[in-house]
């Protein structure tokens, strides 16, 4: 990815104004990505969300892959610290099929989610039609060598070989950025899932799908609680569906839920 010159044109208003009646200037900072015409299907952004501080920016695609980028450290060379750029790229979902329904599910990344970081680690949720998953993305700058049952390649050392006992050693290496799936929460929607919302006790979350919106813990992944089913007895009854929902910022037990007909 790179940050080219983007020429605005002349009927794209830049400019607005603020409560003290100054005129404020909005200008494109950073572009990311390719600006052809000729993109991918699976390129297609699906969805954006920054973490808590700012420090990093998650992009889902239609191609089950998110990107993750880190906003550059300041310096005296560089003293802007709006220049964000890649610090791990992924596979988050996989294209799946539906056998009862005969129905493809598609990789692409719906919603992603940020939780509150608690150690050097960073776990976020990211979700397609059916399925959560949980992550962790972490920094390695250090391993361990001098094992005695495998050799320094990692291949496994026959016991005729061991002549002395050796003990491991913790050296330095260079900076590698992993994300390894946690927890995977599926086979709890009918319909597709629209969006998740992280609870402000940063233990639960809810998914919700066309018809009904279901709790979860981040612990659990198989069990979940239906909370709203607005499904009809009769399918042909059927006037309204859940667009979104999310939970209070503060308020743990307090959430909104939005519908078709424009009701919340």
């Amino acid at each position: 990815m790179h940050s080219p010159k983007i020429d605005y044109p002349p009927d794209v208003d830049m400019q607005s104004t603020s409560s003290d009646g100054d005129l404020l200037e909005w200008y494109p900072s950073q572009v990311k990505g390719p600006v052809d015409d000729e993109v991918q299907e699976a390129d297609l952004i699906s969805t954006i969300e920054f973490n808590e501080d700012g420090e990093l920016l998650a992009v889902g695609d239609k191609g089950g892959r998110i990107v993750v980028f880190q906003r550059e450290q300041q310096t005296k060379t560089s003293p802007r610290r709006n220049e964000y750029n890649v610090y791990i790229t992924f596979h988050s979902h996989e294209p799946e099929f539906d056998y009862l329904k005969s129905l493809e599910i598609e990789e692409k990344i719906n919603q992603i989610r940020w939780l509150k970081r608690k150690n050097a680690a960073h776990f976020l949720l990211s979700t397609n039609d059916k399925t959560v998953k949980l992550w962790k993305i972490s920094e390695k700058t250090k391993r361990a060598e001098g094992y005695n049952l495998r050799d320094d390649n990692g291949i496994i050392r026959s016991a005729d070989s061991l002549t002395d006992l050796r003990i491991p050693v913790i050296k330095p290496m260079e900076l590698m950025v992993e994300a390894t799936p946690k927890r995977v929460f599926g086979n709890a929607h009918t319909y597709h899932i629209n969006s998740i919302s992280l609870n402000s006790d940063q233990e639960t979350f809810l998914s919700a799908d066309d018809l009904r919106i279901n709790l979860w813990h981040t612990e659990v992944t198989d069990q979940s609680f239906n909370i709203v089913d607005i499904k009809p007895p009769n399918m042909e009854d059927l006037t309204e569906v859940i667009t979104g929902a999310e939970f209070h910022p503060r308020e743990c037990n307090l959430f909104v839920y939005s519908s078709s007909r424009g009701i919340i």
